[in-house]
């Protein structure tokens, strides 16, 4: 991301974009979806916890525990291949024409959606992203998505899809700076009911998304090997996991973006949340190393007291997280 400053915003009065500004319409009065946009990471929340609620049919839930237990190493995105019908932003831009909605995600994607009134066509040769057509309902754009490969995932645990999916997405923009779309996912091959998934994005009213070329600097696909059941933690006593558990905020480099990351205690063992992710439960490594997914987390010995900062260790580098 590379920092901008746009006049055409508007702003408060201490100079900064101001995001609860009536959102900005189109000539005709549709509202205008254009802009860079970001996942909302103070209101992923909900985000996660509609993941919980995916009922995979039983042969899709036993695909998906054999992804996890061979460390998600098929995962499309860690691949470098198209995510898929779940897509989000994370950031990415929107391009809005009457005709046409065109999204422009990091690492060279797009999607297109046609808004010409053209009806959903029958798909012959499926693709990674699919066919997406859009009509408006009042202030909420419609966008109804087939043609769907079942090379991708439906969320970040593995659980699959089949080339029978369909999405329907309402977006809509309740003010400048705040994108909402819920998405609900429709296959009875895979699907035991339709799954609903709400995603909040936020204006990057400041910055413009740079390229980035997954193959380019791809490093986590040469770490994943062994398998999940591979992994024997240690008994942590609950009194230190205790020191652990609240809220941290990362800054992510290269944006003015902070990711919330929630520790809490589950049991006799420490449980990772926020920013989006089902609540996952972690393997302690030593009294103070933990096992994540995509990498781990490291407190510092700080006495008696709660620790003040974490270290999330990826394969990209190391990243402190502060104590709300």
């Amino acid at each position: 991301m590379a920092e901008i400053q746009d006049a055409r915003y508007p702003r408060t009065a201490d100079g900064k974009p101001n995001l609860a500004a009536p959102a900005p319409r189109t000539p005709d009065g549709k509202p205008d979806f254009s802009g860079v946009w970001q996942t909302d990471t103070a209101r992923a929340g909900e985000t996660g916890k509609a993941k919980e609620s995916l009922k995979a049919q039983p042969w899709a839930e036993a695909m998906a525990k054999k992804r996890q237990e061979e460390l998600l190493r098929d995962d499309p995105t860690i691949n470098c291949l198209p995510p898929g019908p779940m897509v989000e932003m994370g950031p990415g831009r929107v391009v809005q024409t009457p005709k046409m909605l065109v999204m422009l995600f990091s690492g060279t994607l797009y999607r297109e959606v046609f808004l010409d009134g053209r009806p959903l066509p029958e798909i012959v040769n499926p693709t990674w992203m699919g066919y997406s057509v859009g009509h408006w309902d009042g202030d909420t754009l419609v966008i109804e998505s087939a043609g769907f490969n079942n090379r991708t995932w439906i969320d970040d645990e593995g659980h699959p899809h089949t080339e029978a999916l369909r999405v329907t997405e309402r977006m809509r923009r309740p003010d400048f700076g705040h994108l909402e779309i819920q998405k609900m996912l429709v296959d009875p091959g895979a699907l035991q009911e339709p799954w609903t998934v709400p995603l909040k994005l936020e204006l990057e009213a400041d910055w413009e998304p740079l390229e980035y070329v997954c193959n380019e600097n791809e490093r986590d696909s040469q770490h994943l090997v062994g398998k999940a059941s591979d992994e024997k933690g240690i008994q942590v006593a609950t009194t230190i996991l205790a020191k652990y558990v609240g809220s941290y905020e990362l800054k992510i480099p290269g944006t003015n973006r902070i990711l919330t990351i929630e520790v809490s205690l589950s049991g006799d063992q420490l449980a990772l949340g926020g920013f989006g992710a089902a609540k996952t439960l972690l393997q302690a490594v030593s009294e103070t190393e933990f096992s994540a997914p995509y990498g781990n987390l490291n407190f510092p010995k700080d006495g008696d007291r709660a620790t003040p900062y974490l270290t999330l260790q990826l394969v990209e580098g190391d990243y402190k997280a502060l104590r709300k």
